[in-house]
C-alpha cells in the first residue's frame, strides 16, 4: 500500500486491484465507526485508491497506515438492495453472442452474480458494480452512444452500472430498470453507495 500527500489534510491509499480497494474502504469506515481512526471528513473510494479528506495530521496516519492488517471483505458485508431489470437492451444479442451463450441465458447469468458497489462516479447515483466473473468481461462500444436512456443496464471491462439519467455512453446494453438512482429530494440521494450489494433480478420472474 502506498500513502500519497494530497494537499494539507488529505491522503491517498493506493493499492494493488479493485479487491483490496474495496477491503481497505471496509476496514476505514470500520475503523470509523470504532472511533479508532483519525477524525476524517470524507471517504472516497475508486477503482484501486481510498482517498481520506479532512485530516488533521495526514502523515501521522501515512507512517501507521503499512502496519495495518486488511482482512479480506466478507461476501455478506454491507447493505443488499434488489434491483428488477426487464432484458431489452439494444446490445443484448450482441451481448449473449459474445459470452457464446442463447439470450435467454443472460439474465441468468447477470442475476446470479453477487455484485457490489465499488465505487461511485461519472454522473450522480452512478455505481460501478464489481462481481462479474473474468470470462464476462467486455468492452466498451467502439462507438460510443450520444444518449442512454435512463435506467439502462451496461456493461463494461469488469464493471457493470445503471445509468441514473440520460447521457451519453459507451456500455454494451442488456437491460433497463425503473428503480430511480438518483433523487435529490430523497435522504440518502443516492440509491447506490460504495460498499452496497446488489441483486439484479429479471422483472416478472
Amino acid at each position: 500500500m502506498r500513502a500519497l500527500p494530497v494537499g494539507r489534510h488529505a491522503l491517498l491509499l493506493e493499492v494493488d486491484n479493485a479487491d483490496r480497494a474495496e477491503a481497505l474502504h471496509a476496514e476505514l469506515l470500520r475503523r470509523r465507526a470504532a472511533g479508532t481512526l483519525p477524525t476524517v471528513r470524507e471517504i472516497v473510494p475508486a477503482a484501486r485508491t481510498v482517498l481520506l479528506d479532512g485530516l488533521a495530521d495526514p502523515a501521522a496516519l501515512a507512517a501507521d497506515v503499512p502496519r495495518w492488517r486488511i482482512p479480506p471483505l466478507s461476501a455478506e458485508a454491507g447493505e443488499r438492495i434488489e434491483i428488477a431489470v426487464r432484458y431489452d437492451g439494444p446490445d443484448l444479442a450482441e451481448v449473449a453472442g459474445l459470452w457464446q451463450v442463447p439470450v435467454e441465458r443472460v439474465p441468468e447469468i447477470i442475476g446470479g452474480v453477487a455484485f457490489r458497489v465499488a465505487f461511485c462516479g461519472f454522473a450522480p447515483g452512478f455505481g460501478y458494480l464489481t462481481g462479474l466473473p473474468a470470462r464476462y468481461h467486455l468492452a466498451r462500444r467502439a462507438t460510443p452512444r450520444t444518449a442512454v436512456p435512463v435506467g439502462s443496464l451496461g456493461l463494461a471491462g469488469e464493471y457493470a452500472g445503471v445509468y441514473p439519467r440520460s447521457s451519453p455512453g459507451g456500455w454494451q446494453l442488456v437491460g433497463s430498470t425503473d428503480a430511480v438512482l438518483w433523487d435529490a429530494a430523497r435522504e440518502p440521494a443516492a440509491l447506490f453507495a460504495p460498499g452496497v450489494r446488489v441483486h439484479f433480478v429479471q422483472e416478472g420472474r
